[in-house]
């Protein structure tokens, strides 16, 4: 596995290869909190050298109630980017594959293959603005429901629009992304008390 991981490291890989998986959004599923935390129990154990803060259940879903991917997106916080790099072939022997996807800010894995997805793995400096801003944008959406509608509308109508560019996609959501951190930042006018 150690073989594998280091080949990913010298040989750049667009996301958006003929044999990823399309994008699909599906109806809520109550069973994704419960996924999480078998796969946090496990990503504990066999990451704990590198942890440097908790695990945390973000993306999608991780939102009570919101279509999404029906993939399990997991931060797990380190203390850099650097150290953490050792953590890469623990992760390939859970079966997670690496790949140089915003490699400055992240290290991105996948389970099992690109084209079946069950999890990605974010490994993301703790305290980071990655960090924060993935946490300020899970916390936003769970507690105000007229933006997690919102975003649930924009992601159906950006899968049909990209369902074969996963890169597309995930730039399209770019800007509503932003709006609502900047919102985060201003939690009285998203409550509407200012």
């Amino acid at each position: 596995m150690i073989g594998v991981v280091r080949s990913l490291y010298s040989e750049p890989i667009r996301m958006s290869e003929p044999t990823d998986a399309p994008i699909r959004i599906v109806p809520y599923d109550a069973s994704w909190p419960r996924l999480f935390e078998a796969e946090r129990e496990q990503l504990a154990r066999l990451l704990a050298p590198w942890l440097a803060g908790p695990i945390e259940h973000i993306g999608s879903t991780a939102i009570s109630g919101l279509p999404a991917k029906p993939i399990i997106d997991i931060m797990v916080a380190v203390a850099d980017l650097d150290v953490s790099r050792d953590a890469l072939p623990a992760a390939a022997s859970h079966g997670y594959l690496y790949f140089p996807y915003r490699a400055d800010v992240m290290h991105w894995l996948c389970k099992p293959s690109p084209s079946f997805r069950t999890h990605h793995l974010h490994l993301v400096p703790f305290g980071s603005r990655l960090w924060v801003e993935r946490l300020a944008f899970r916390d936003c959406l769970r507690h105000t429901p007229a933006i997690a509608a919102e975003y649930a509308a924009l992601k159906r109508r950006l899968a049909d629009l990209h369902q074969f560019d996963r890169e597309a996609y995930t730039e399209a959501k770019g800007p509503f992304i932003q709006r609502v951190l900047e919102l985060d930042a201003q939690p009285a006018k998203r409550r509407g008390t200012q």
